[in-house]
């Protein structure tokens, strides 16, 4: 049942054939993946520049970044469930063909609304990652899909990682449009791979796309990602704000309660609120929240001015190549999470992310003025990302059936977009709270800040180790 991988034709059947095959294909979907992953921060080395380039002011070009978070978070549930219904395959080459149409929009806009809807677009690759690790489970030998999975889910943090000094060096030296038109022919490269690798078959899951459950869990996730990721610039008790915020809370218990009646949900909540699910949903948006929150800390100490007492003096380029061993790391702690989770299963690799990700904080808050300092803490935190991404799949996997992987791991991908999305809130908060207006108007966040953004990494770290801790290890009926 479901897709099948092109294994090869009769006359060239071979074991070696065999599993050349299947490495390709698990290259093909990671690469998506990271392509998908990289695609968000791709415009961050343009943030400074785009009211300029957009011809908008600063406020309005935010939603550049805002479109394709809400975008990706929002649909990713919906794409996995899709993909249960009609075929990874086919949702995967729809996904793909969408963000290379949103990469090339982008590649052509010189005015705001142009690119925001291009971004838009490509939010919607952080479905390939659902999909991606839901086809594997299908087209991989059993043997083989763990580590598989484990590469294809880190490949969402790497893509991140990697994303920012190859954007920097590609802003410093050519038209920025091109960042743009590289990845939609990047993505245009893997849509015909994934067509000329893997092959269909009908849908896995019986029934009914859940229409009703799908509008109402957008609009209440859009409400509360922009609570989450605007409210501290439109201020915490605003009356917009705060009416998004209930308008939220209200979609959410309609959604809710509308999946308890409808007999083909878009997310079981039966499963969902599953003790092994749960915690392990709720171990993501903490995982998500400490990757990101090192993400927004560290390379902006490292550029901050030397006048500051407390900054590097780094340039762009050069801040986003200190940080991509990290991505390097985080690569290779994907394969080892797959052999730990083989021989003791995903919960000891996900335990062992969740106490490098405290220690790579901890190393970072010992020598905040140390490069060297900065960047170990970064690679031995993005290390435990890499353990715990490549476990979280697993644990999700473990508890449902074959025919809910796609919905369930598209929720688990939305909770991590949801501790992503936090972390920015709340390291905003703290930079703004704790901050100095410099020459020229700019805001600096003094070293106090950083050291509690650190702090918050360690006390994440600590609280995701122990809902780890009470994940029980539960195989899914098959």
């Amino acid at each position: 049942m479901g897709e099948r991988a092109v294994r090869i034709t009769d006359q060239q059947v071979t074991d070696h054939d065999g599993t050349d095959g299947e490495r390709a294909v698990v290259v093909v979907v990671a690469v998506a993946a990271g392509i998908a992953a990289m695609s968000q921060t791709l415009v961050v080395p343009l943030l400074g520049d785009l009211p300029a380039l957009l011809g908008a002011g600063p406020a309005a070009t935010s939603w550049v970044v805002t479109a394709a978070l809400l975008s990706g978070a929002v649909t990713s549930p919906v794409i996995g469930r899709l993909g249960d219904l009609h075929g990874k395959r086919l949702v995967l080459l729809v996904v793909l063909g969408l963000v290379t149409l949103g990469s090339l929009l982008c590649a052509v806009s010189w005015s705001l609304a142009p690119m925001v809807a291009g971004r838009a677009l490509q939010g919607l690759g952080m479905g390939v990652v659902p999909l991606g690790i839901s086809l594997l489970r299908e087209v991989i030998s059993p043997r083989r899909v763990g580590s598989a999975i484990a590469v294809t889910s880190s490949a969402l943090g790497v893509g991140a990682a990697f994303g920012l000094p190859f954007a920097a060096a590609i802003a410093e030296v050519a038209d920025w449009h091109l960042l743009f038109a590289g990845v939609g022919v990047l993505t245009a490269v893997i849509a015909v791979l994934v067509a000329r690798l893997v092959t269909a078959a009908p849908g896995p899951a019986e029934g009914r796309f859940d229409l009703v459950g799908a509008v109402t869990l957008s609009a209440g996730l859009t409400a509360l990602l922009l609570v989450v990721s605007r409210g501290g610039e439109w201020g915490w008790t605003a009356p917009g704000t705060v009416g998004l915020l209930v308008g939220a809370a209200l979609a959410l218990a309609a959604w809710a309660g509308w999946e308890r009646r409808v007999a083909t949900p878009l997310i079981d909540l039966a499963t969902a609120t599953r003790t092994p699910v749960l915690l392990t949903n709720t171990a993501s948006v903490v995982v998500g929240f400490a990757m990101y929150a090192q993400i927004l800390m560290v390379p902006q100490l490292l550029q901050l001015p030397e006048a500051t007492g407390h900054g590097l003096g780094f340039a762009m380029l050069a801040a986003g190549l200190l940080m991509a061993p990290a991505g390097a790391a985080m690569m290779a702690a994907s394969a080892a999470a797959a052999r730990i989770a083989a021989a003791r299963g995903p919960k000891a690799a996900l335990l062992l992310g969740t106490v490098l990700m405290g220690l790579g904080y901890l190393v970072c808050l010992a020598a905040l003025d140390s490069v060297a300092a900065l960047v170990a803490g970064t690679v031995v935190t993005n290390a435990g990302v890499g353990f715990a991404y490549g476990s979280l799949p697993a644990l999700i996997m473990r508890a449902v059936a074959p025919s809910e992987t796609g919905a369930a791991n598209g929720f688990n991908t939305l909770m991590r977009s949801i501790g992503s999305a936090a972390a920015g809130a709340v390291v905003g908060a703290v930079f703004a709270a704790q901050g100095s207006t410099a020459a020229g108007g700019a805001h600096v966040p003094l070293r106090g800040a950083f050291v509690l953004v650190g702090v918050i990494g360690v006390v994440g770290s600590v609280a995701a180790l122990a809902v780890s801790a009470l994940i029980p290890t539960v195989q899914a009926e098959r």
